[in-house]
């Protein structure tokens, strides 16, 4: 049975006879991809540095020391740590992904990747706060594990941090120069090299403060990019009812249908007919298996890349106390609305319009870009080549400084020069920071080589780094914590997790290859055991074999500073009441938090079955207004507080410009001269009386 093709509506006939949307040819010239991965890296490598320097010349003046390139002075307040968090946790797969499962599994697709997410970022504010009280000193997380546990679980978790940091930067790439080859022809080869270049200039410059400038800068323009989309989509060209409508008319059709609009259709290469696992075959529910075991392998892997990756330790460890606690849960909320708000927005709409996305594509990460593209044309596509851009060099440039850090006190400190300077640290942070970008975009080549896709290592992530996030909460929280049982633990943890996951392969598939390793069902099966497995091998080892009974209260006298850089360490930011009082809320709120995402949210969607029209406008109208009033807190609450420090950067530069002395400058001088007088007085005043007993 033939369908017929509109200029109004779905099925489009501008893409009649096309196999995929794509096919082979770049929508943009390929002079844009290398405007954007070339000229916007070094525009905000320039403008980030412009920010430190006049920071540090016009406002708190402070050298920056290897304490301060590794920790920004510990001072960070909440709405920049909080920006900074949804910046780190802004993946291009936050972009990209999340969008992929709305094209498969519907509207449970965009909920399970933004809560299966968001919970671990919400959690971890319960450790941040935490190492605030124990350990206010340290630069690293594996500083604290040799504090506490010494070399051999030093060098056990190095290796796992180090490994979530190179999975997450691989990550970034795959899914930033498959996009960027998609859009303009550049060759993925050179986009994998040339992107981090945009992360190394900054970031080597200015260290963690100018990442956090520029994070904030960068998440503003994704924010930016978000609230346009969402308006096109659901507000502009369409609404909620006419996608509601496509949607439910897009399941509907035959296999016959679907062959006739999509040329070599094929049940799973094409979003169209009904869905596998979901309630009446629709897109509109959330009673989809599929979309439920992504919710659980995503909930899992992710705990890994938060509780295990650097870069969110040392925002912990850059934040002030009060401000960490709700940093963490203000940047959690926040970042929750990029990965719901746009892939309900153009995950949904791709498959709503019918577009000839292919399942290839859409792991590739390619949804967002081929929805934008279709209703904005070339303006659309380089709208999401931007906003990839800015999650690619945003969390690319945390990851760098966090192995940077990793390489310079766990490796260089510890291992190679115990006596190391400030300045040798500083140095090696800086080539730790250009070696990594360097050897990021040859592995980034070599996955793609290999046949990996974002989709497949995203999911990958958890069996590798899944098995170190129990012993790392229970060093933090447990005083009965076995230093040896977290190394059996983390070990065991990763070779069970690997064997069950070939063992799953085998089993469902009946092969072992990189198809069927991909498979969710593997994937879960490997993500659990890893996790779960871990968990239980510490506990276990810690009460029954080696009970110990640490004093927390010991843990930062084996933690030594570099350099007597004690900014963001005086006793106001030390107050044992303060920290006990912050860790209470964050704790009450984190829990609470987790369980609404994860449990109640889901089960009270469960009666609704397939959603009405009515349900599906008020599931559009959460979204809209939750990126809304996210984008307005990320942009607006770090100028907020920080309104002081700019007005008196704009001051000193103006001052500058006009030649003329700051008024702080002109106190000084007024009160040394007043000194001066005063000085003067005083000695006439002497000899007065002197001469006065002498006569």
């Amino acid at each position: 049975m033939s369908v017929s093709f509109t200029n109004d509506e779905p099925p489009f006939q501008q893409y009649e006879g096309q196999d995929s949307f794509f096919g082979g040819k770049p929508p943009l010239p390929e002079s844009v991809g290398w405007a954007v991965v070339v000229g916007f890296g070094a525009l905000f490598s320039v403008i980030t540095t412009i920010i430190v320097m006049a920071q540090r010349y016009f406002g708190e003046k402070g050298e920056i020391t290897s304490e301060h390139f590794n920790t920004a002075g510990r001072m960070i307040k909440t709405g920049l740590t909080a920006s900074v968090i949804v910046s780190q946790w802004t993946w291009a797969a936050t972009l990209l992904q999340s969008s992929n499962v709305a094209w498969q599994y519907g509207v449970s697709g965009p909920f399970w990747y933004a809560s299966g997410a968001t919970i671990q970022v919400i959690l971890f504010g319960v450790l941040a706060i935490s190492l605030k009280r124990i350990a206010p000193s340290a630069h690293t997380v594996c500083e604290i594990v040799n504090a506490r546990w010494g070399r051999t679980a030093h060098k056990t978790f190095l290796f796992f941090c180090l490994a979530a940091n190179i999975i997450v930067t691989a990550m970034l790439l795959l899914g930033g120069a498959a996009t960027v080859e998609a859009l303009t022809g550049v060759d993925y080869r050179w986009a994998s090299f040339l992107i981090p270049w945009g992360v190394i200039l900054y970031t080597a410059s200015g260290g963690l403060q100018a990442t956090f400038l520029a994070s904030y800068l960068h998440t503003v323009i994704i924010f930016a990019v978000l609230i346009t989309m969402i308006f096109i989509v659901y507000i502009k060209d369409y609404s909620s009812d006419a996608i509601y409508d496509y949607l439910d008319k897009t399941v509907n059709y035959s296999p016959e249908e679907c062959a006739s609009i999509f040329p070599g259709y094929e049940p799973g290469k094409f979003a169209c007919g009904p869905v596998d696992g979901n309630r009446d075959g629709s897109y509109l529910t959330m009673l989809s298996s599929g979309g439920l075991m992504f919710g659980v392998i995503n909930i899992v892997g992710n705990f890994g890349t938060v509780f295990v990756d650097q870069s969110y330790w040392q925002s912990a460890i850059a934040a002030r106390p009060a401000s960490a606690a709700r940093g963490y849960v203000l940047g959690g909320v926040c970042w929750f609305a990029i990965p719901f708000s746009l892939a309900t927005s153009l995950g949904l709409g791709s498959t709503a319009l019918l577009l000839p996305i292919t399942d290839v594509e859409a792991g590739d990460g390619l949804v967002p870009p081929a929805v934008a593209f279709h209703l904005l044309g070339d303006a659309g596509a380089v709208l999401v080549l931007v906003m990839l851009f800015m999650a690619i060099v945003s969390t690319g440039s945390a990851e760098s400084i966090a192995v940077s850090s990793l390489v310079a006190y766990d490796v260089y400190r510890e291992y190679i020069n115990p006596d190391a300077t400030g300045d040798q640290i500083l140095k090696v942070s800086r080539y730790v920071i250009v070696g990594f970008g360097l050897f990021m975009g040859a592995l980034s080549i070599a996955l793609k080589e290999i046949g990996l896709s974002l989709g497949w290592v995203y999911l990958f992530m958890g069996i590798i780094i899944g098995s170190a996030v129990a012993p790392l909460w229970l060093m933090m929280k447990w005083s009965k914590a076995s230093g040896t049982g977290a190394i059996i633990a983390a070990w065991s943890g990763l070779v069970l997790g690997v064997i069950f996951w070939l063992v799953a392969s085998q089993v469902r598939e009946g092969e072992i290859s990189i198809d069927a390793l991909g498979t969710n069902e593997s994937m879960l099966v490997g993500n659990l055991v890893a996790i779960l497995s871990s968990a239980l091998i510490h506990v276990v080892y810690s009460i029954v074999i080696d009970p110990q009974d640490f004093d927390f209260t010991t843990l930062n006298t084996k933690i030594t500073l570099v350099e007597e850089d004690l900014r963001g360490l005086s006793e106001e930011e030390q107050d044992p009441r303060m920290l006990r009082k912050a860790e209470r809320w964050i704790a009450r709120r984190g829990y609470v938090l987790t369980i609404l995402m994860i449990f109640v949210w889901p089960i009270m969607s469960i009666p609704a079955g397939k959603f009405t029209r009515a349900y599906f406008a008020f599931w559009v109208l959460l979204a809209i207004a939750w990126g809304f009033g996210a984008a307005i807190v990320i942009a607006v609450l770090p100028l907020v507080e920080s309104s002081a420090e700019i007005n008196r950067v704009l001051g000193g530069m103006m001052n500058a410009l006009l030649c003329r002395k700051p008024a702080d400058d002109l106190a000084k001088e007024e009160s040394a001269e007043t000194e001066e007088k005063k000085v003067v007085v005083d000695h006439e005043f002497e000899e007065e009386n002197a001469e006065e007993e002498n006569a």
